[in-house]
């Protein structure tokens, strides 16, 4: 396996600096937003797509340094129900896939997106109980009606374009689950994938190794992302793991997110690793950075150290930390 970093927490730095200092931390990859809620920073498709010498030059950029692209992101929700604000994110995707074929980028990342509860609705709605009844009548509708068909459609178009999708299993979301990957992936085809990351495995209460050894059998691991989660025993009990207060509200959250190593121990990232190698992923793990306790340097040099800490020695099949 690759390490690497998802570059959006460097976009207040040039790509080129970015890329350097990515480069001097003994990475080997990156992945890069292309638009909706990572922004596009340091990748403008529309640029690119429409200029070959800039496209030339972008991706010698990055071959310079010994580095590779993991995926292009371009996390949105194109099942919004007022329509041009799924637009925005729809044409976000389309361009993306676009750009990641020019590129010979394998994965493409972004969110399954949530529908409204009706045709006419204003606001997604994600449903979390199946009773009252209601909910299970709106979550019918969203997976025949909008969900399946839209990424069975637009599955075809990147699988078309030698691009997979690796869809963020994110709350909030009608795909946030191992189950409801799996679902969509049967009905919409094998191009949908997870970008699995763990940190949102933790706070919905599932073992992210035991979500790797479901996903990982059915070969529905596209890409990874390494986040980790803390959970707050006192304060889970008071508001449980659909938590609504503001991320920055850290002290009485019941959970939060925390750069690798913070939130569980490297001996559970250690099992979280073998699980992928188990699996046959051989792909790239790639560090996302939203801890509000640490400064953007500090929070990825330290997931960079742990995790190269654990990969230098994952192989080796060794308990070394016994």
């Amino acid at each position: 396996m690759k390490l690497g970093v998802f570059t959006v927490l460097f976009a207040g730095r040039p790509l080129e600096e970015a890329l350097d200092y990515i480069a001097s931390k003994g990475l080997e990859a990156v992945e890069i937003g292309t638009g909706g809620y990572p922004g596009n920073a340091h990748c403008d498709p529309d640029t690119l797509l429409g200029d070959s010498s800039k496209l030339k030059a972008f991706k010698q950029a990055v071959e310079s340094r010994g580095l590779t692209i993991s995926a292009l992101s371009c996390h949105g929700n194109p099942l919004h129900p007022q329509k041009p604000i799924a637009k925005e994110f729809h044409d976000a995707f389309v361009k993306t896939v676009d750009l990641a074929e020019r590129l010979e980028v394998p994965v493409v990342n972004t969110f399954s997106g949530c529908p409204g509860d009706h045709e006419d609705a204003k606001y997604p709605n994600w449903p979390v109980a199946p009773w009252p009844n209601d909910y299970q009548e709106i979550l019918t509708w969203q997976w025949e009606q909008k969900v399946i068909p839209y990424w069975s459609e637009w599955g075809r178009y990147a699988s078309d374009r030698n691009v997979k999708i690796g869809l963020e299993l994110h709350g909030g979301f009608s795909v946030h689950s191992p189950g409801t990957l799996l679902r969509l992936r049967e009905a919409a085809g094998e191009a949908i994938g997870a970008n699995l990351d763990p940190s949102h495995m933790w706070w919905q209460g599932i073992d992210p190794v035991q979500a790797v050894q479901i996903l990982g059998r059915a070969g529905a691991i596209h890409h990874f992302h390494a986040k980790d989660t803390t959970i707050d025993p006192i304060n889970v009990n008071k508001h449980g793991v659909t938590d609504m207060q503001s991320y920055s509200l850290m002290l009485d959250r019941a959970w939060q997110f925390r750069t690798v190593g913070f939130g569980h121990d490297l001996k559970t990232w250690a099992d979280i690793l073998s699980a992928l190698r188990l699996v046959g992923y051989d792909y790239v793990v790639s560090i996302e950075h939203e801890d509000g306790l640490m400064s953007v340097d500090e929070g990825f040099t330290k997931a960079v150290g742990n995790l190269q800490q654990v990969l230098l020695r994952e192989p080796l099949g060794q308990m070394w930390w016994v």
